[in-house]
Order: structure tokens, then sequence, then C-alpha cells
């Protein structure tokens, strides 16, 4: 059923909803929360948290509901965007912050434009440095649509994004990601992340042998590795590039590996042809 629309307002700008999906953010959420007193409405849909994400949603006044059957990062998405009632929709993660200089710059391109999405640029923070090179920036994101003409892909797993395939603006100021302050919330997401990609990734690969899965496990990080650290001056980002572009070498080493992994479980538990 589609979402009432929220009052217009008198000057006739379009209304702004947020729409996020969150899971024990009470680290991130006041930050996040705090730099968005310029929208109209913030929907968050919860998995399950357990810390004071509920009661920090509260204080702001957001709009906070459960959704426990969570079946993915991409369908809870869909979730909060579908209970969005604003002319047009902000998807943010709950670590990430909109700086006044793009509240100011997604304000005024609202106010007269022929797009219907905007892509918007993302810096993203590693340890304690912003990454500017290996790929890392300007790490541009479809996040501003118009309601009603995009939704989250929900086949590619944790990293879907909403899927337009007219012409879409960019905006020039950018959203600061507070993602992966220390290593050990890194590692712990790299692990989310890549189990999140199973499925997307063995229906991508289901015509090729193990055999083959596994040497990519191995050479896909080695080229992805070169290409980001060497060719796109990921070292210009110091010992964090260095850790960061390694990292995610062997995170994507997971993810096939993981698949690879899947695939000889299904072919263990599979009654054999003489039983």
């Amino acid at each position: 059923m589609e979402p009432q629309s929220l009052a217009p307002h008198s000057d006739g700008r379009p209304t702004v909803s947020v729409a996020m999906i969150a899971t024990n953010e009470e680290k991130n959420l006041p930050r996040t929360l705090a730099a968005l007193s310029w929208v109209d409405q913030i929907v968050i849909v919860d998995s399950g948290s357990i810390d004071r994400t509920p009661e920090i949603a509260l204080e702001f006044g957001v709009e906070h509901s459960f959704n426990r059957d969570f079946r993915g990062h991409a369908e809870q998405k869909n979730v909060a965007i579908a209970r969005c009632q604003g002319d047009w929709i902000l998807l943010l993660d709950g670590d990430e912050v909109v700086t006044p200089e793009l509240a100011d710059e997604i304000l005024n391109a609202l106010k007269d434009t022929s797009h219907e999405a905007f892509w918007i640029p993302r810096l993203n923070i590693f340890l304690t440095r912003w990454m500017r090179h290996g790929g890392l920036f300007p790490d541009e994101k479809l996040r501003l649509f118009k309601r009603g003409v995009a939704m989250v892909d929900e086949s590619i797993g944790p990293h879907g994004t909403p899927q337009y395939n007219r012409d879409k603006g960019t905006l020039k100021n950018h959203l600061l990601h507070y993602g992966y302050p220390d290593f050990a919330m890194y590692l712990d997401h790299m692990n989310e992340y890549s189990t999140g990609t199973v499925a997307a990734l063995t229906r991508r690969t289901a015509t090729q042998s193990s055999a083959f899965l596994l040497l990519q496990s191995f050479a896909n990080p080695l080229f992805g590795f070169m290409k980001n650290y060497i060719f796109r001056l990921g070292f210009l980002d110091g010992a964090e590039g260095l850790i960061f572009h390694w990292n995610h070498a062997v995170y994507v080493h997971w993810k096939y590996v993981k698949v690879w992994e899947h695939r000889k479980r299904q072919a263990s538990a599979a009654p054999s042809e003489s039983s």
C-alpha cells in the first residue's frame, strides 16, 4: 500500500524523507541524526537492536520500528523506503553523516531539477585516516531519488544499490562514512558481508567448476590489490592504505572460499546414486 505523502511546504519546495536501517548503532546514530534537522521525515527500520538505538531514535523524533524478519540488507532497506512519505528519499546508513554543505546542495538541487535521482560522493574513514585514493574516493552512491522511482537491488547481497536506469545528476559535496574507525569492527563487517554475498555469488558462478572457483579466490584478490593499491594510487594513503587494500583482498578471498565451501557441503549432503 502506497504511504500517504507528507504535507507540502508552504513555499512549494519538495519534502525529503530519510530511509535508514539500523542494528545496535548507539555509537553512530546521535552524530548521524544530529545532521538531519533539515529533512521532513526519518524512517529507521531496526532488525533487533539490544543497545540504546531505539531510545536515541525516540529522542530525535524518528519513526523507529522493528522488522526482525531480516532477510538481508537490501531487503531491509526496501522496507524502510516503502515507509517513506516524502517527495524525495535520501537513503542513509547509520554510520553516514550529511555535511552542512551537502545538505544545502541537496535542498538547492531539489528546488528545480529535471533529474529524478542523484549520485552522492562518499568519503570513507579507515582507522584514523580519510581515504582519498585507491578507488575509495569519490565512491559515488545512488542515494537520493524521487519516491517511487527506485528500489534497492536484492539480488547482489549486502552491497545492493538502488536501481534507476534513466539520466542521473551528480552532487559535488560528499557524505562522511564512519564505517571502519577501528580494525576489529572492519574485520567483523567483512566477515558479515562476505557471508552475505554467498547466495548471489553462488548464482553468478553456477556454471563454473569448483577448481576454477578456487583459482579465482586467489587470483582475483591479487589482481584487485595490484589495481587498487598500485595503479589507483592506494599507496598514497600511507600505512592505512596498505592495511586496507591488503585486507580487502583477503575479504575477496573469503567470498570465493565461502562459496566453494558451500558447494562442497551441498555435494556431501546430497544422496549418492547408489543409496
